[in-house]
């Protein structure tokens, strides 16, 4: 009779283990069938950028030179004060890192809002109405793309000083293109289809069209595009900014962050260094969902779970 739920014991014993397995396998098909850390992350970031005021320990602009250069407080020196160092200033990096997050956080919302409304307005319009004002629009596209981005934003820079309002707009007018010449695609193909042909035959103006029939068959194609701009426009404001063409000094931006470090790399490497993997995590963490979105939304490319 004691030998008995001894053996019960050990038959139990791998089917315990088997259940952990398939939860375990489980959870991972889960995390690769969904953008988990990237949501996580972006998640994280937006919390930051929206309570920067509350999440920050102290002043990002405030810095005592006696505190100049602490290091990170897993450091024998660092201490609980400044979790991430300071600057050459004196100035909290966990702080800065955190403000500077709202700073790429509301340039990318404004750009992406205006670059896609703007764009997807013009690609449909392209689409419509095809022949001449299809060229012009087009050529448009090209000609924006021809343009060197960081050379015309150091000329405007030049002439006009630099400001946040600059920057927004630089970045607005070099990426409403790559909308313009996706949804223009979609746009052609639905043109063709036959509730299009109807809603022409009722008597449907131009707009109305263009609003309820063709604008919700583009939407997927304009929330892609949105995703995978994030990434580029994030960077394209960090390597102004790197450049003294960005945001000016002191805003704690994080591509000036990065540029101010560069010299303290042999001695206080963890300067240029939080802003800069903080740029490197966002950045990637959009691209993963853009394409996670890209999978999911267009039927072409989605994959069979």
């Amino acid at each position: 009779m004691s030998v008995q739920p001894a053996a019960s014991a050990v038959e139990e014993g791998p089917s315990v283990f088997g259940k952990k397995r398939g939860r375990i396998r489980g959870w991972v098909h889960e995390v690769n069938r969904y953008p988990v850390i990237p949501v996580l992350i972006m998640a994280v970031m937006v919390v930051c950028a929206l309570f920067a005021p509350l999440v920050a320990p102290h002043d990002p602009l405030f810095g005592y030179l006696g505190d100049r250069e602490e290091p990170p407080v897993w450091y024998g020196e660092g201490s609980t004060k400044f979790l991430l160092g300071t600057d050459q200033q004196g100035r909290d990096l966990l702080s800065r890192v955190i403000f500077g997050a709202r700073i790429s956080i509301l340039i990318v919302t404004i750009v992406v809002a205006i670059g896609g409304t703007v764009g997807t307005a013009l690609g449909i319009i392209a689409a419509w109405y095809g022949r001449h004002v299809d060229e012009f629009i087009m050529r448009l596209v090209d000609l924006t793309l021809a343009l060197p981005f960081i050379l015309v934003a150091l000329v405007a820079v030049i002439v006009l000083g630099q400001s946040l309002t600059l920057v927004i707009a630089l970045l607005a007018v070099f990426s409403w293109n790559g909308f313009a010449r996706q949804i223009r695609a979609d746009a052609l193909q639905i043109k063709t289809t036959d509730y299009v042909s109807s809603a022409r035959v009722a008597g449907a103006s131009t707009l109305r069209i263009m609003w309820k029939h063709i604008f919700p068959g583009v939407v997927n194609t304009m929330t892609v595009v949105a995703s995978l701009r994030v990434g580029s426009l994030i960077l394209s404001e960090a390597i102004l900014s790197f450049l003294g063409a960005g945001i000016p000094k002191p805003t704690p931006a994080w591509g000036v962050m990065v540029a101010d470090g560069r010299d303290y790399l042999g001695t206080s490497w963890w300067i240029a260094f939080f802003p800069g993997f903080s740029i490197f995590l966002l950045v990637l963490a959009s691209n993963f969902l853009g394409d996670w979105l890209r999978d999911r939304l267009d039927p072409r490319l989605r994959q069979v779970d």
